[in-house]
């Protein structure tokens, strides 16, 4: 399976909190909500068309349980998005939860990228990463991720935890993807290439 990774950041690189003031407050953020100013059709349909791949989601421990509070409840379950969360299989990457209710689920503890890796091997459709920055950021660093959809609002938070905060792991990027919705939404789609390249600029002759 293909292992994808699609995060909401804002211009400055934060993640945290980009549903709600209270989505996550920890560290003392207060300035959660960012991201909702900025949603429209356009990038509701391009959410749906990843969605759509998704053979599997792999899910730290919070965004699972976040998930699994909201979805199950949402008011039409046969939404097209509720219908896809709720029926296609979860895998949860923890070492602390002791049962997953929200189905089908399976717990991934001990060494997580050796069981994804092993996951990865398998037949079938994208193995899905939404959110679970810490997550997302341990894979990247083993170079696991195959695809990397960063979703950039229009927005300085200012403050807050950023998806590549220092020390993290040097990974190449190919831009295999782009657009921009009305609402300001820069939709940039990245293939992994491993390690990073290096050069010295020499001067006009190297463009």
């Amino acid at each position: 399976m293909k292992l994808t990774l699609t995060e909401f950041v804002s211009l400055d690189g934060v993640c945290q909190g980009p549903g709600s003031p209270d989505e996550d407050t920890s560290g003392g953020f207060t300035r959660g909500g960012w991201f909702v100013p900025h949603m429209d059709d356009a990038f509701m349909q391009q959410a749906a068309d990843w969605l759509a791949e998704a053979g599997g989601l792999l899910l730290g421990r919070r965004t699972y349980e976040e998930f699994a509070e909201a979805w199950p409840n949402m008011p039409d379950p046969d939404e097209p998005f509720a219908r896809k969360m709720n029926a296609v299989p979860k895998y949860v990457a923890s070492n602390s939860l002791a049962e997953a209710t929200w189905a089908p689920a399976t717990i991934l503890s001990g060494d997580v990228p050796a069981k994804v890796a092993e996951l990865k091997r398998q037949p079938g459709r994208e193995l899905q990463i939404h959110g679970s920055a810490r997550l997302g950021q341990s894979l990247l660093a083993a170079g696991l991720v195959d695809e990397l959809r960063l979703v950039i609002a229009p927005v300085i938070v200012g403050s807050g935890r950023r998806l590549f905060p220092d020390g993290a792991a040097p990974t190449g990027l190919k831009l295999v993807r782009h657009s921009a919705t009305p609402g300001g939404l820069a939709i940039h789609v990245y293939e992994t290439t491993g390690t990073p390249e290096y050069g010295t600029y020499e001067g006009p002759g190297d463009a």
